[in-house]
């Protein structure tokens, strides 16, 4: 998160409109990890006058209207006079605050609070422009509620995190102000000079009825994966420079023979990558093997299955970004109805099938790391990597590691969208379960991608043992890379920071970006 004093923020020119038509992926990353700043726009604040309006109308004639002149959940049937609707909804934050745990990430916090602005400007909330624009100055200001872990069922919405986003609304609860110390809210209201807003009927109920928890981490989860997906091609055409593996079974037409088109963009990433290898032209006459083990032939077929299944969660959730999440829904005509949009299904569901992805490609890739460290299958490689095995033991404890990261992405792997219990005396009979299943996502990538450091290690030490044949111009540059910061073969060295300057790398683009400079951009669905 950027350091930021409210005056910085005043003086920044918005990066992002926020409108009342939703909202990209690419400006929930910019806002979650770069610390853009947003401002709301006339249409969002048009809206949101006339949805705000109905809600007063539905006081004045006393109307019955779930969760502005009722109570919540299994009390829905409990009338509240209107002079005390304000003070249902103040309750209702403070009682659904009710978190537990460690801590959630800020960039989370930040992608679920401006996500919930963002369905609240769209005009269907009954919430008044003040709401929205407060959210948007925690954001710009650099101030961040402080959300426990559990609390979420994915139905209605996330509703313990989002509590605890509104309870800082009203000046309550606790915040990371701009220096990542955490204070209570009012001592960072009062050094960000904002003042807390006191809720109208309808509001504070609002504030908490969605999945933008679960949302926000789908979002931060496909921006990883589309990076770590086209690193995942890199380090495998690495192996199989490093195991003298073959290019032949990418080609083209024998890809068309079966017209996946995840596996296609994978095939194509690895012919680039690996065109005119020296390393892979050295044995293309000769060489008494017919073919590759799976875990180096199959890599089109195992990462474009994962490529699908990005681009197919992709699409899910750029739908839930133009979506207008709540219930009741103010509807512009002035009907007022109960809906199921909260429930945080379909966007569960493929938290759940990204981590099935994210296992399958941590998986494939241990096993073709452990093809180079195994003496008996890695076509005159040194024992374990290591140029004096035996009192050196290479890589093989790096291997432990990384089958501790695989073995556990196949235990998150395990759908938490299946799971569920009934709450509220049964009004609430049936949850998502998403946000356990985007909190286990986020665990997910973060191993995959250490698992690809490993492979990355290893290959780019295999490289170096083929020595004096060269690798690829692409995978050349990220092996130049990689040696900035991690030393090739040689004598046992304490590995755990190699491993970690690795991952780095990963994480802050360098490796692929040294590569695309090279060869141009990798494909990604």
């Amino acid at each position: 998160m950027l350091l930021r004093t409210m005056k910085d923020a005043q003086e920044l020119e918005p990066n992002i409109e926020l409108g009342a038509r939703g909202v990209s992926m690419s400006e929930v990353v910019a806002v979650a990890r770069q610390g853009a700043t947003v401002q709301l726009g006339e249409s969002a604040r048009t809206a949101m006058q006339h949805s705000a309006a109905l809600v007063e109308g539905f006081i004045a004639d006393q109307r019955s209207v779930y969760g502005v002149t009722t109570g919540f959940g299994s009390l829905a049937n409990t009338a509240i006079p209107a002079e005390r609707t304000a003070e249902l909804q103040v309750a209702l934050v403070r009682s659904h605050a009710a978190g537990m745990g460690d801590p959630v990430e800020p960039e989370v916090v930040r992608a679920m609070l401006f996500l919930r602005a963002r369905s609240l400007a769209m005009g269907f909330s009954g919430a008044r422009s003040e709401v929205v624009e407060l959210q948007l100055s925690l954001l710009n200001a650099g101030i961040t509620p402080v959300v426990r872990e559990h609390g979420s069922l994915g139905a209605s919405g996330d509703l313990a995190p989002l509590s605890h986003c509104a309870l800082a609304l009203i000046g309550e609860g606790e915040v990371w102000g701009p220096d990542l110390v955490q204070v209570p809210t009012a001592v960072a209201f009062q050094q960000a000079g904002l003042q807390p807003i006191t809720l109208r009927a309808k509001e504070g109920l609002a504030l908490i009825n969605g999945t933008d928890g679960i949302l926000g981490m789908l979002c931060l989860a496909l921006h990883d994966l589309s990076q770590l997906a086209r690193i995942a091609d890199l380090t495998a055409a690495m192996t199989i420079e490093g195991l003298l593996g073959t290019d032949r079974p990418f080609a083209a037409d024998l890809q068309a023979l079966r017209p996946q088109v995840g596996q296609a963009v994978s095939a194509r990433n690895l012919t680039r990558i690996l065109a005119d290898s020296p390393i892979v032209a050295s044995h293309r006459v000769g060489d008494t093997r017919v073919q590759d083990a799976y875990s180096l032939r199959c890599t089109p077929q195992v990462h474009g299955a994962a490529l699908d299944t990005i681009a197919h969660a992709r699409m899910i959730a750029e739908r839930e970004l133009l979506a207008a999440i709540d219930n009741p829904m103010i509807l512009p005509d002035g009907r007022v109805e109960s809906c199921g949009n909260f429930h945080g299904a379909p966007v569960a569901f493929v938290c759940d099938f990204l981590r099935i992805a994210c296992s399958e490609l941590s998986a494939i890739a241990e096993r073709r790391t452990d093809r180079m460290l195994d003496v008996a299958r890695s076509h005159g490689l040194p024992p374990f990597l290591s140029p004096d095995a035996g009192v050196n033991s290479g890589m093989m404890i790096a291997h432990y590691t990384q089958v501790a990261m695989a073995l556990e992405n196949q235990r998150l792997a395990v759908p938490a969208s299946t799971q569920s219990m009934p709450t509220s005396a049964m009004q609430e009979d049936h949850v998502s379960n998403g946000w356990a299943a985007a909190r286990a996502l986020r665990r997910s990538v973060d191993n995959l991608r250490r698992v690809l450091a490993v492979e990355l290690v290893c290959a780019a030490a295999a490289i170096d043992l083929r020595g004096p044949l060269q690798p690829s111009a692409a995978t050349g540059a990220a092996l130049t890379v990689l040696r900035e910061k991690v030393a090739g073969p040689g004598p046992d060295r304490w590995l755990s920071p190699d491993l970690r300057a690795a991952e780095q790398l990963l994480a802050d683009g360098s490796v692929l970006a040294a590569v695309e400079t090279t060869i141009g951009s990798l494909e990604v669905l």
